[in-house]
């Protein structure tokens, strides 16, 4: 009966998110990839710990790596420990990457992250590709998100004066 939500799942959470990413770069298309890890990364990412603000995706020999995402040391974790900013493989369908390489053919064209997370008890990684925003066009989108606010605050305002 009860649909269990993102937020009261344990599974499904949301570990860090970029959000200055959607204000210096304008999305063009978002995929959710799985990441290569090692334990202590898990055991880490399951203390919510964990920034995407560097971060960005390159290919090697045909597969997307991310690299510069910082996932701190785990601090039970022994000689088996891993380094916070080390290169993390993505996973991704065949036909994705594919896709991915020819829209990074455009000029000014970046994959940035967009978001980590649990889904189902694994490590997602969304990502994005962008293009990135000059100087005017973010003052535009923040002037547009101002104007949307004071439009809803004078609805609110009508519908009180009214009820």
């Amino acid at each position: 009966m009860g649909k269990k939500t993102e937020a009261k799942d344990p599974s499904n959470r949301v570990i860090a998110s970029n959000r200055k990413a959607r204000h210096d770069f304008e999305v063009l298309d978002t995929y959710e990839a799985g990441m290569v890890l090692t334990g202590t990364e898990v055991k880490s990412l399951r203390e919510g710990k964990a920034s995407l603000v560097d971060g960005f995706a390159q290919f090697y020999r045909d597969e997307l790596y991310i690299e510069q995402i910082y996932i701190p040391e785990y601090l039970n974790g022994s000689w088996t420990n891993h380094t916070a900013r080390r290169r993390r493989k993505l996973l991704l369908h065949r036909q994705e990457l594919t896709k991915i390489q020819r829209q990074l053919g455009d000029a000014g064209n970046t994959i940035v992250p967009l978001q980590l997370y649990f889904k189902d008890g694994r490590v997602k990684i969304e990502i994005a590709v962008a293009r990135g925003k000059r100087e005017f066009d973010k003052r535009q989108t923040l002037r547009e998100k101002q104007d949307n606010r004071e439009a809803l605050r004078a609805m609110r305002e009508r519908n009180r004066r009214s009820a």
